[in-house]
C-alpha cells in the first residue's frame, strides 16, 4: 500500500510540475479536466448519481457551467467569471423550473455548490499562473498545501498531544497544526532563497495559506462523513480520488493568488 501510494504521489508530481512549467493549455485543459471528475466525485458523494437517467441533466448543466467558468478565466476579464456564475446559476434554474418536481432545490444547490467549490476554485490555480512568476506561483500553491500535510503530520505523530478537531479528524493535532504552518512558511522561504523572490513574502503567503489549507482538509472530511463514505473515489492509487487529494489545494490556491497580486 505504500509503495502504490508512493509510486503514484511521484506520478503526480511529475505531471503537476511538467503542467504549471508549460502553462497555457498544457495546465489549462488538465485543470478543467481535474475539475470535471472532481465534480462527478462530488455528484457521487452527495447520491447525485449520473448513472440514473433522472440525474444527468442536471449534472450536464452543471458540467457546463464549470466549462462556462474556465472560458472566463481564459479570457482574462474578472467580470466574465461573475457572468459565467450567473449563468450557470440560471442555466440550473431553467432545469429545476421547467422539470419540476424531477429535481429537489437540495439537489440544484449541490450541483451550484459543486461548480464553486471544484470549479471556480481550482481555476485560480491558472489565474495564479497567469501572473508575473506564475510558474513561482503555482509551484508555491503545492508546497504551501501539500507541504502544510506532510509537515502537519510529521510533527503531529512525533508531538501531537492536544486534538484540534476531536470529532471531525481524531489524528489531526494543534502540534500538527501549528507544525505544518511552520513548515510550510521555512518551505516558502527556502524557496524564494533559491528564485530570487522576497523571502519575507513567500514565507508569509505560504504560512497564510497553509492555515487556510487546513480547513479546506476539514472541510472535505466533513463532507465524507455526512455522506458516509470513505474516500471520494479511486482514481489515484493509495491516494483515493482527486478531492482526496487536491482538497487543500482547492481552498489554497485563490488565497496564495490574491495574496501574491497584492504583496508581490
Amino acid at each position: 500500500m505504500f509503495l502504490t501510494r508512493l509510486i503514484s504521489g511521484i506520478a503526480l508530481l511529475i505531471v503537476v510540475i511538467l503542467t504549471i512549467y508549460g502553462g497555457g493549455l498544457f495546465l489549462f485543459i488538465p485543470l478543467l479536466v481535474i475539475s470535471l471528475i472532481g465534480m462527478k466525485e462530488l455528484y457521487r458523494a452527495l447520491s447525485m448519481k449520473g448513472r440514473q437517467t433522472r440525474t444527468m441533466l442536471l449534472e450536464g448543466t452543471g458540467y457546463l457551467g464549470a466549462v462556462l467558468v474556465y472560458l472566463s478565466v481564459w479570457m482574462g476579464v474578472d467580470q466574465y467569471g461573475m457572468m459565467a456564475m450567473a449563468a450557470s446559476l440560471i442555466l440550473l434554474l431553467f432545469v429545476y423550473v421547467f422539470r419540476y418536481p424531477q429535481f429537489t432545490a437540495n439537489q440544484v444547490m449541490g450541483v451550484f455548490f459543486a461548480i464553486f467549490y471544484v470549479a471556480v476554485m481550482l481555476s485560480f490555480l491558472y489565474s495564479a499562473r497567469c501572473l508575473p512568476r506564475g510558474r513561482e506561483l503555482g509551484a508555491l500553491i503545492f508546497f504551501c498545501s501539500w507541504g502544510c500535510d506532510t509537515c502537519a503530520y510529521a510533527v503531529g505523530m512525533l508531538i501531537g498531544k492536544h486534538k484540534m478537531a476531536p470529532v471531525l479528524s481524531p489524528k489531526k493535532s494543534v502540534e500538527g497544526a501549528v507544525g505544518g504552518v511552520t513548515g510550510a512558511a521555512l518551505l516558502g522561504g527556502i524557496f524564494a532563497a533559491f528564485t530570487g523572490a522576497p523571502v519575507w513574502a513567500y514565507a508569509l503567503i505560504c504560512s497564510l495559506g497553509a492555515l487556510v489549507s487546513m480547513v479546506g482538509d476539514l472541510a472535505a472530511s466533513a463532507i465524507k462523513r455526512n455522506c458516509g463514505i470513505k474516500d471520494y473515489g479511486t482514481l489515484i492509487p493509495g491516494h483515493g480520488g482527486i478531492l482526496d487529494r487536491f482538497d487543500s489545494v482547492i481552498i489554497t490556491a485563490p488565497i496564495i493568488y490574491y495574496l501574491a497580486k497584492y504583496l508581490i
